[in-house]
C-alpha cells in the first residue's frame, strides 16, 4: 500500500525557498497584508537576496513605518529589487531606510553624481555656499562641541547614509565593478570631509587665516576606500598673507580638530567614522598639522621607508586643494627616490616582518587582510615593487592596487598569469571585506565562523547551491593561490631576465632586475643574476625544478642575513649534487628541508663550507628528529667500525672518523642555527663528539705503532680533558687541551714504556691535524706540568711525584677541568681520584694562594688582551667575559668544594649553580654571571659560525656586525641592541666579579 503524499506547509515551501525561519516568514508575509501573499515577484526579490530572512525583517519594519511602500514596490519592480537586494545584507543601511524613509526616491536613481556634485550635496546638508571658495557649515556656532553636536553633524549624517544606500543599491545589483564603488566610496569621503571642514570654520573665530589642505591617505588617497573604514589623512598648512604662522598654524590645527571632530563624534544619527591623522611626520607624538617646509625638511631628513611608502597614495581631498596639488607634487620627488636611500633593505624587511606581526592571535586564519594571503600581502608587495622600479618608469606611479598591479604586469615586472591571479584574488577579498562591512557597517576584515553570516557571504558572492562551502572553498584556494604567489612575486621574473626562453610577454630588464635584488638586500646584484642564469639556464629537467625552487628560495636567502652567500653556496652544493636524483626532488617536495636549507647557507659559512664537502648531508635537514644530537656510544661504535675497516692505514682509519666528525659537526650547526639546541647542549655535543673522535685517533695510533714495534703495546694510556673540553664547553673552534697519563705494563721497562706512549702521543696528534677538507682537531698539550717544556707523556706515578712537590696554584684551578675522555678508562679514573686533593683541597686554599690567584687574574686582563682590542667587546678576556666569569666559579671551588661536593664539577654553569645553592653566592649574583657567559659563547660559536673562521671579539666592520646580531637572532635593525644587549650583560658580570672575586 502507498504511503499518503504529504502535504507541505506554507512555513515549509517557505524553507525551502531559502528562508531559515520558515515559520517566522510566513507570520511576517501575513502580517504585511493580504496583497503581500499574493505577490510573487515580492517573494521572489526576497527569496534572491542574501539574507531573506533579514530582508523580510527589515521590510516588515519598514512597511510598518510607512505602508505605502508596498505599493511603491509593486509600481516600481526595480526599486524593490534595489532595495530588497540591500536589505538582505545591510542590517544597518535597513536601519537607516527605516529611520529615514524619505530617503527612498534617492535609491531610483541609477546614475552616480560626479565629484564636484556629492560635494555640493555635503556642503548645502550643512547648511554651507559650496560656491563659495573657502565654505562655512549655517547655525553652528556655539551649538556644536564634541559632546553636543548641532543639528548640521546629523544632517551630514543623513546626507552621507543616504548616499551610500544609493551606491549600495548599485553595488549588490551588479551595476559598477568594485573599482568603481571604490572610487565612489573614496569620493563621498572627499565630500564628506569638505562638509565637516565647513563645520570646523564654523567653530573657530579665525578661519579665514589660513590655507588648510586635507591629503587623503591609505584607501582614501587611493580611491579604493571600502564601505567603513578609518580615513587616513595628512593635513598641511600656509598662512595667509600677512599673517604670523605660528598663530596660523594655530588655527590650522584647530580646524583639523574639528573637522575630524564633526566626522567622529556621535550623534542621534550615529558617527561617520574616525579620521586618522597618525601617518602625518612622527605620528601621535607630531604636529597635528605642519607646514609646507615642515613636511619636507621631515621626509628630506628622517622620514623611514614605510612613510614614503604610505605617501604613494597621497592625493588633495578636501581644503584648499591647490596646495593640495603643491604638497602632492613636493613629495612625489622624494617618494621615487625612497628605494635609493640608505637602509631601504632593512627598511623593507622591517616591513615585512611588521605586516605579519601585526596579526591579532586567534585571527589569522580568519583575517582576510591582515592574514597570510590576505588583502595586505597583495598590497605590500605591489608598493614595494612600485618603489623599487617607480623610479626608473614612471608608468608604474599608480595609487590604486588594481591599476598598478596592471602597470607592473605590463611592464614585466610581475609576470601576466601572477598578475591575473593577483587581480582576481583581490578582487575577492576586497568584495568579501564589503560585504563584512556592509552588515552591521563596522569595521571588521575577520571572516565569522557562524554558518548564517557565511551564508550571507556566499548568497551575496551568487552562490546559492552550497553557500557555506563554496565561500569557504573559494576563499581558502583564493589565499592559498596569494600567498603562493606573495613568497615568489619578487623573483619570479628575475628568472626571465637571464634564462634563454622564448616568452610571450614583457620581461625584467637586466637593469631593473638588479635594481629589485639590491633593494631585496643582495649586495652583489650583477653577481646574484649570473648565480640564476647558471642554475636555471637550458632545458633540462634539472635546470627545470631549478626554475620552481629558485622564485621561493631567493626570498628565502633574501630574508637570511647574507643572501649573496646564500644564493652562490646553493649553487655550489647544487653543483656538487646536480646529477644525484634526489637532491632537487628533496628540495622541490619537501618545503621545510629547501627554506632550512636557504637559512643554513645564507648565515653560516661555516655550514657551507662543511656542505661542499659532504653535500649528501642536505638529506639530514628533513627533520628536526635527523638533527638531533646523537649519543656518544652511537657515535663511539660507528667510530670504532671505521678504524677496523682500515685497520691497514692508519691515515685512511682516521680520515675516515675525521668524516664522520665533519657530519655531526655540521648536524650540530644546523641544530643550533635552527633552534633546536642551547649552547650549553651545543658545547655538550661538541665535547662528546671531540672525546670519540680523539679515542678512535688514540686507538689507531697505539695499533700502528703495535705494528711498527712488532711487539704487544707496553703501556696502558689515557687521554685527559681539561680546558673548555673538560668542561664539556667545546666551541666549534675549539682546540682539545689535553694531558697524557700512561700507566706500563707488569714487567715492562718504564722508559721501553715511555717511548711508546710518547709515539702514541705524537701520532694522534698528527693523525688529527692532517691537512684534509674536514675541520682539523688539534691536540693541545701545553698544560701539562712544566708546560711544553716538560714531557709530553707521563707516567701515572711521575704526575704523583710532580704534583706532590711542585704544584702551583694556577695548575690546581687547571685540574679543576680535568675529567678522562679517551684510551684506559681504569687509568683515567685513577688521575681524577690522584688529582683530587690537589683542586679540592679539604682545607680550602690560604689566603695566600688566594692573593695569589688575584694577582695572575689581574696580570692576564693588563698583559693577554690583544694589542687594540675592545676591551668591552672581547668575549674571552673582556670585561665581564668568559675568563671573569670562569675564574670566579674557581675560585669559589678551590675555597670551597674540599667540603661541599656539589663544587666538584668541571662545567662553569654547574659549579655556579652549586654555589648558589649551597649559600656561597647570592642566586642574583649566579644569575647575572650565567647569563654574561651564556652570551659570550654563544656570540664565539656565532663568530666561527658566521665567518667560518675564529675570533674572539666582536667585529668592528658594520657588515660583519649585523650577520653577526641576525644568526644571533636580532633583526635586520638590530645590531645596535645587539651590541648593548652584550655591554649590558657583561657590564653587570664585571660588577659581580669585581665584588665576589677581588673582595673577601
Amino acid at each position: 500500500m502507498n504511503a499518503a503524499p504529504r502535504i507541505q506547509t506554507t512555513a515549509g515551501r517557505l524553507a525551502a525557498l531559502g528562508f531559515a525561519d520558515g515559520a517566522r516568514a510566513e507570520r511576517l508575509l501575513d502580517e504585511l497584508g493580504p496583497e503581500a501573499v499574493g505577490d510573487f515577484a515580492l517573494l521572489d526579490d526576497l527569496v534572491r537576496a542574501a539574507d531573506p530572512d533579514l530582508a523580510l525583517t527589515t521590510l516588515s519594519r519598514l512597511v510598518e513605518r510607512d505602508p505605502s511602500v508596498l505599493g511603491a514596490f509593486r509600481a516600481d519592480p526595480d526599486l524593490r529589487r534595489r532595495l530588497l537586494g540591500v536589505f538582505g545584507l545591510s542590517a544597518a543601511l535597513g536601519e537607516h531606510v527605516v529611520r529615514h524613509p524619505e530617503c527612498l526616491p534617492a535609491t531610483r536613481w541609477t546614475q552616480w553624481p560626479a565629484t564636484g556634485e556629492l560635494r555640493e550635496e555635503m556642503l548645502l546638508a550643512v547648511g554651507a555656499d559650496p560656491d563659495d571658495a573657502e565654505p562655512v557649515a549655517a547655525g553652528v556656532t556655539g551649538g556644536t562641541t564634541a559632546t553636543e553636536p548641532g543639528p548640521a553633524m546629523d544632517a551630514l549624517r543623513v546626507a552621507y547614509r543616504g548616499r551610500l544606500l544609493h551606491l549600495a543599491t548599485r553595488d549588490v545589483t551588479g551595476e559598477c565593478t568594485l573599482a568603481e564603488v571604490a572610487a565612489a566610496l573614496a569620493d563621498l569621503a572627499s565630500a564628506a570631509l569638505e562638509a565637516a571642514l565647513a563645520v570646523a570654520r564654523a567653530e573657530v573665530a579665525d578661519a579665514g587665516d589660513v590655507r588648510l589642505a586635507v591629503i587623503g591617505m591609505g584607501k582614501c588617497g587611493a580611491r579604493e576606500l571600502n564601505y567603513i573604514s578609518d580615513v587616513d589623512v595628512v593635513f598641511v598648512a600656509e598662512p595667509k598673507e600677512g599673517v604670523d604662522e605660528t598663530k596660523a598654524l594655530q588655527t590650522a590645527t584647530r580646524l583639523a580638530q574639528g573637522m575630524m571632530r564633526a566626522c567622529s563624534a556621535s550623534t542621534p544619527e550615529g558617527a561617520l567614522w574616525e579620521v586618522d591623522a597618525n601617518l602625518r611626520p612622527e605620528g601621535k607624538m607630531g604636529p597635528l598639522v605642519r607646514s609646507m617646509e615642515s613636511h619636507l625638511t621631515y621626509y628630506r631628513r628622517w622620514a623611514k621607508t614605510w612613510e614614503f611608502q604610505a605617501l604613494l597614495k597621497a592625493r588633495p581631498v578636501a581644503g584648499d586643494l591647490e596646495l593640495g596639488q603643491q604638497y602632492v607634487a613636493a613629495v612625489n620627488e622624494l617618494v621615487w627616490q625612497a628605494a635609493a636611500r640608505p637602509k631601504f633593505v632593512e627598511d623593507v624587511q622591517s616591513m615585512r616582518r611588521r605586516v605579519e606581526a601585526h596579526v591579532p592571535a586567534g585571527e589569522a586564519d580568519r583575517q582576510i587582510k591582515l592574514g597570510p594571503g590576505g588583502l595586505r600581502d597583495i598590497e605590500f608587495a605591489v608598493q614595494l615593487l612600485q618603489l623599487v622600479h617607480g623610479r626608473s618608469d614612471p608608468l608604474l606611479r599608480r595609487r590604486a592596487t588594481l591599476s598598478a598591479l596592471a602597470a607592473l604586469s605590463r611592464g614585466g615586472y610581475v609576470g601576466r598569469d601572477d598578475a591575473k591571479s593577483l587581480a582576481e584574488a583581490y578582487t575577492f577579498l576586497r568584495q568579501v571585506e564589503h560585504m563584512l562591512q556592509l552588515h552591521r557597517l563596522r569595521r571588521t576584515h575577520v571572516v565569522p565562523s557562524d554558518t548564517a553570516d557565511l551564508r550571507r557571504l556566499g548568497r551575496g558572492l551568487g552562490m546559492t547551491t552550497d553557500p557555506v562551502g563554496e565561500f569557504t572553498t573559494t576563499w581558502r584556494r583564493h589565499a592559498l593561490e596569494v600567498r603562493r604567489l606573495h613568497e615568489k612575486l619578487f623573483y619570479r621574473p628575475l628568472l626571465q631576465a637571464v634564462a634563454r626562453l622564448p616568452e610571450t610577454e614583457a620581461r625584467l630588464s637586466t637593469a631593473a632586475a638588479t635594481a629589485r635584488l639590491e633593494a631585496l638586500g643582495y649586495a652583489d646584484p650583477e653577481g646574484a643574476l649570473r648565480h640564476i642564469a647558471a642554475l636555471t639556464s637550458g632545458v633540462s629537467r634539472r635546470a627545470a625544478i631549478q626554475r620552481t625552487l629558485l622564485p621561493v628560495m631567493l626570498g628565502w636567502f633574501a630574508d637570511a642575513p647574507d643572501p649573496d652567500a646564500g644564493l652562490l653556496g646553493f649553487r655550489q652544493v647544487s653543483e656538487k649534487l646536480g646529477t644525484t636524483p634526489w637532491y632537487l626532488r628533496l628540495l622541490r617536495d619537501e618545503t621545510a628541508v629547501a627554506e632550512r636549507l636557504a637559512h643554513l647557507l645564507g648565515t653560516s659559512r661555516y655550514v657551507t663550507g662543511l656542505l661542499l664537502h659532504a653535500p649528501e648531508a642536505v638529506a639530514m635537514l628533513g627533520s628536526p628528529a635527523e638533527l638531533a644530537v646523537r649519543p656518544a656510544a652511537t657515535l663511539a661504535a660507528e667510530a670504532a667500525a671505521a678504524v677496523g675497516r682500515h685497520a691497514g692505514s692508519a691515515e685512511n682509519a682516521v680520515a675516515a672518523v675525521r668524516a664522520l666528525r665533519r657530519r655531526e659537526l655540521l648536524r650540530t650547526a644546523c641544530a643550533d642555527l635552527s633552534g633546536l639546541i642551547d649552547i650549553e647542549e651545543v658545547g655538550q655535543a661538541l665535547s662528546s663528539l671531540n672525546d670519540v673522535t680523539i679515542q678512535a685517533a688514540l686507538d689507531t695510533a697505539i695499533n700502528k705503532v703495535t705494528l711498527e714495534r712488532r711487539a704487544a703495546f707496553p703501556t696502558r694510556i689515557a687521554v685527559i680533558a681539561m680546558g673548555r673540553l673538560g668542561g664539556l664547553e667545546s666551541s666549534y673552534a675549539s682546540d682539545a687541551d689535553v694531558m697524557f697519563v700512561h700507566a706500563p705494563l707488569p714487567g715492562v721497562a718504564e722508559r721501553d714504556a715511555t717511548d711508546a706512549a710518547h709515539a702514541v702521543a705524537e701520532e694522534t696528534r698528527r693523525l688529527l691535524a692532517l691537512p684534509a677538507p674536514d675541520p682539523p682537531l688539534q691536540i693541545d698539550a701545553s698544560l701539562r706540568p712544566e708546560g711544553r717544556q716538560g714531557p709530553l707523556v707521563r707516567t701515572i706515578a711521575s704526575y704523583r711525584a710532580y704534583y706532590d712537590r711542585w704544584a702551583s696554584h694556577w695548575e690546581a684551578q687547571a685540574l679543576l677541568r680535568a675529567r678522562f675522555c679517551a684510551g684506559d678508562a681504569e687509568l683515567g679514573h685513577e688521575f681524577v681520584v690522584l688529582v683530587d686533593p690537589l683542586r679540592y683541597p679539604a682545607e680550602g686554599i690560604s689566603a695566600d694562594a688566594v692573593r695569589e690567584i688575584r694577582k695572575l687574574k689581574a696580570r692576564m686582563e693588563a698583559e693577554r688582551l690583544p694589542r687594540g682590542a675592545d676591551p668591552a667587546l672581547h668575549t674571552k678576556l673582556g670585561r665581564g667575559g668568559l675568563s671573569d666569569v670562569e675564574w670566579v666559579a674557581q675560585l669559589i671551588q678551590l675555597r670551597h668544594a674540599g667540603a661541599v661536593p656539589a663544587l666538584r664539577t668541571t662545567r662553569t654553569l654547574d659549579a655556579l649553580r652549586a654555589a648558589a645553592g649551597e649559600g656561597l653566592l647570592d642566586p642574583a649574583d649566579e644569575a647575572v654571571l650565567a647569563e654574561a657567559w651564556l652570551f659570550a659563547s654563544r656570540i664565539r660559536d656565532a663568530l666561527m659560525l658566521v665567518r667560518g673562521r675564529a675570533a674572539d671579539s666582536i667585529p668592528t666592520p658594520v657588515k660583519e656586525r649585523v650577520l653577526l646580531a641576525r644568526a644571533l637572532g636580532y633583526p635586520p635593525e638590530g645590531t645596535e641592541d645587539f651590541i648593548e644587549d652584550y655591554r649590558r650583560a657583561t657590564r653587570r658580570a664585571r660588577t659581580v666579579v669585581e665584588r665576589v672575586f677581588y673582595e673577601d
